[in-house]
């Protein structure tokens, strides 16, 4: 509908093409089993990194250097299969390498910035916390400067990648209320993950808690470019977009799941989608889906247009 496909360059329909055959061929056929088993492969960050998947905007470091829309349209085909896959690569693009690349020294992203985008290195976001979740500006983790270097408290809860992250994208906040963010490596002093079980959604997804307790942080290991909450939602903003196109590729499962499913469910001898009241559903849903993927096509049109500035 709305010939939507045809709005997309060349290099945006390769990258989409080559993301459907890999969802296809090797998300597709162990969604269910790990699933059931609650089950994520941190080597699968590998393959992602290897077509390209991983801070797929990045100019430079080895990424891809494509479109915002082409990073949608991973994403959307991601969702297809199911969120936690999605979830994955948006963490590892939108909230681990985009504030690094926008708000790190060039020291850092030569450090961290290359495993990242190859999948050689798994990433987290720490921002929300128990009683700060929709409210980041209530967290309680804080940061203290001392000597030559910065002290960490706090905990950071319901955190993707927690359980098997290796650099860590710390917020905490000073006794002035001023927000920073600090890079941490997996296994230093004080720094310790759990896993959080028994969900009953994202099951593939590695989801657990952050627990800071007096963790000293070399200077060198903030990220000096940060500018308050502006930058924090920055990040935020960029894994929002990913997952509205999201969205789009679970509604789009689920519509040919729908579909075909009245196709083959014969009533009465008679398939359900021979009925007028099924094909207008059918209809509707997908009308809606169509504005929605249209709307994040001009909304990645219109990043695009103002990306690095």
């Amino acid at each position: 509908p709305l010939y939507l496909n045809e709005l997309l360059t060349d290099e945006e329909k390769s990258i989409k093409k080559t993301a459907i055959y890999f969802c296809n061929s090797k998300l597709f056929p162990r969604v269910v089993r790990d699933n059931k088993e609650s089950f994520f492969d941190k080597k699968i960050y590998q393959e992602f990194g290897s077509l390209g998947f991983l801070g797929i905007t990045i100019n430079g470091f080895g990424a891809a250097n494509a479109s915002n829309v082409a990073y949608g349209l991973v994403a959307k085909e991601f969702e297809s299969i199911d969120s936690s896959y999605r979830s994955a690569i948006s963490v590892q693009s939108s909230l681990v390498i985009h504030p690094i690349y926008y708000f790190g020294l060039d020291e850092q992203k030569n450090k961290y910035l290359p495993d990242l985008i190859k999948g050689n290195l798994v990433g987290c976001f720490g921002l929300t916390e128990s009683e700060a979740g929709s409210d980041p500006s209530s967290m309680k983790t804080n940061f203290k400067e001392e000597n030559n270097y910065f002290v960490l408290n706090g905990s950071k809860s319901w955190i993707t990648n927690a359980p098997i992250a290796d650099i860590f994208i710390i917020w905490a906040m000073n006794d002035n209320d001023e927000i920073q963010g600090f890079i941490i490596e997996k296994n230093t002093e004080g720094l310790s993950t759990s896993l959080i079980a028994n969900k009953t959604s994202l099951k593939i997804s590695p989801t657990g808690q952050i627990i800071l307790n007096n963790v000293k942080i070399p200077k060198e290991n903030i990220l000096p470019k940060v500018q308050g909450w502006k930058s924090v939602f920055s990040c935020l903003n960029n894994a929002r977009y990913g997952i509205a196109w999201g969205v789009m590729g679970a509604a789009q499962t689920a519509w040919l799941i729908a579909k075909d499913y009245s196709e083959n469910r014969i009533m009465f001898k008679k398939p359900l989608a021979s009925k007028q009241l099924i094909q207008k559903k059918l209809a509707l849903m997908q009308t809606e889906i169509t504005l929605g993927w249209s709307a994040c096509l001009h909304a990645g049109r219109a990043m695009d247009k103002n990306k690095d500035v």
